[in-house]
């Protein structure tokens, strides 16, 4: 097993976190992720990056968000207190754009005026489309279609924002299948454009640049948790889909080995059923979308279609670092089901007056589950990843079976 300290180093240079991530991509790939690579190295080593990325988080985005102490919920369940990174409350609505604001400042840098993305529940595609409006690109993002039924809102905003939102109908038409057509123009159309990952998936550089880009939400809860509290959490807490929000709170937090890290995939309708999206629950090594990961695949290493009510979680894999949290044991990681999420989305609405997404609700369900048998004095800090504006049509389908029609 690494140490702390080295694994806090990773990647390698080859893009490795143990033996997972890498470079597993078309030879017409190789020199556009070599550069990329060569130029986000120069480009976080220059102060002048540096700070721009820093003043438009902070103009821009709306930086530092605030942490939230959920009194009543945390009454309510009894045991430990559970406080909320609130990155709802970021320009666009989600963490998403921490990491897209980065992104579309090296696509400048590399001189590329087209960018592309590809989305699940939207929140990626929109921080996209924002970004691209804002530095004057043109914008293509690739969504499945049952995720465009799933979230027309986002879509629409995405179009109001000027960019081009193109259904995917292969596969399950859900994320996996909107990556795979987003790969597939960037092979197509390498030299003029920029493709902005939106997880912390991919060939190297993506892992650690996705990563370094929404490592600020940690770093921000770093000095933040001392002043409300004086001293760090306990635990925290983050939805795991593809793992960029989780990377983004949990990676400064590695070195403290008393904080425990809890990454919460979804279990769909339980992990049992084999309808849930919990790659690193029940998942096993192999290789997707040009990196090595834990996968949702059969015994032949075929890709099994994933379920999850969460658009973003709905992906048969994940990061590469925290396959190698999880086998270094840094960082556990646990299922909850689309019942559990949702009764947790309806809760923190009630209870503190907040919609979350419902991607966070499931990181918020898991805390609910630990709270009750916990002493008062234990923190919890969840990362709430994003609001739930987007959520309204698929919660309205599902409240009658879950809970009847709220009064």
């Amino acid at each position: 097993m690494q140490t702390q300290a080295e694994h806090y180093d990773f990647p390698d240079a080859k893009g490795h976190f143990g033996p997972y991530g890498g470079v597993f991509v078309a030879e017409t790939l190789q020199a556009a992720l070599l550069a990329l690579n060569h130029e986000y190295e120069k480009a976080k080593a220059d102060p002048a990056f540096v700070a721009e990325i820093q003043r438009e988080l902070k103009h821009y985005v709306g930086r530092p968000s605030p942490i939230y102490h959920a009194r009543r919920l945390s009454e309510e369940l009894g045991g430990a207190q559970i406080y909320l990174k609130r990155e709802d409350l970021n320009h666009t609505g989600a963490h998403k754009v921490n990491n897209t604001v980065g992104q579309a400042m090296l696509a400048r840098r590399m001189g590329k005026r087209r960018v592309i993305a590809e989305t699940g529940a939207g929140q990626h595609g929109v921080a996209t489309a924002t970004v691209a409006a804002r530095y004057g690109m043109e914008c293509v993002v690739y969504m499945g279609s049952e995720d465009i039924r799933r979230q027309a809102q986002n879509v629409y905003r995405m179009k109001l924002l000027g960019a081009t939102v193109v259904p995917v109908e292969s596969g399950s038409r859900t994320l996996k299948d909107a990556l795979n057509e987003a790969m597939r123009d960037w092979v197509t159309n390498v030299e003029n454009t920029f493709y902005i990952i939106g997880t912390v998936a991919g060939p190297h550089p993506y892992p650690m640049m996705v990563r370094d880009f929404n490592s600020v939400v940690g770093k921000e809860c770093l000095t933040q948790m001392p002043e409300m509290i004086g001293r760090q959490p306990d635990a925290v807490l983050a939805c795991v889909g593809g793992g960029s929000n989780a990377m983004g709170i949990f990676y400064d937090y590695i070195p403290h080995a008393n904080v425990r890290l809890i990454g919460v995939e979804a279990g769909g309708e339980g992990v049992a059923t084999g309808r849930h999206a919990a790659s690193l629950t029940a998942g096993s090594p192999g290789i997707l979308h040009g990196n090595r990961t834990y996968l949702i695949q059969d015994a032949n290493g075929q890709i099994i279609d994933t379920h999850s009510v969460s658009a973003g979680l709905d992906y048969p894999g994940v990061g590469p670092e925290h396959a190698w949290l999880k086998d270094t044991r840094r960082a556990e990681y646990v299922a909850i089901n689309d019942d559990e999420a949702l009764d947790a989305f309806h809760r923190l609405c009630r209870t503190e007056g907040i919609i979350p997404a419902l991607e966070s609700s499931h990181a918020v369900a898991q805390a609910m589950k630990m709270a009750p048998a916990m002493r008062k004095d234990t923190v919890l800090l969840v990362n709430l990843s994003g609001r739930g504006d987007k959520e309204m049509a698929t919660v309205a389908e599902r409240s009658q079976a879950v809970m009847g029609t709220p009064q």
